[in-house]
């Protein structure tokens, strides 16, 4: 049975998020937590909690056995875009785009 966890909205950019979500895709929960936790990325700490608030719901809502999860699956995609801008020189502005992104993890039993 597939189990889901999402984080919408997160001020980080889905790029930065995807190369540490292709880390963990495929591994067991426990390995996949532990990569995270020695990936010296902001994106890491983010996907943590998504990747355990997955597995609580796993364990809880579902009944599941912790120890035989694995991430089946792990996906960021472009959430709203806050539009900033920043002065220039002879009165003109450029345009910053803050990104945001969803991220998706789901776990299975093995």
């Amino acid at each position: 049975m597939e189990v889901k966890a999402t984080a919408k909205t997160v001020r980080i950019s889905p790029r930065r998020t995807r190369l540490v979500l292709d880390l963990i895709r495929g591994k067991d929960a426990k390995e996949a937590l532990a990569i995270l936790k020695f990936t010296p990325n902001r994106a890491a700490e983010i996907i943590t909690k998504v990747v355990k608030s997955a597995v609580a719901n796993a364990t809880h809502n579902f009944q599941l056995d912790e120890e035989k999860l694995y991430i089946k699956a792990c996906y960021a995609n472009e959430g709203v875009t806050l539009k900033r801008f920043l002065p220039r020189a002879k009165g003109s502005a450029s345009a910053l785009n803050k990104r945001t992104s969803h991220i998706t993890v789901v776990v299975e039993e093995r």
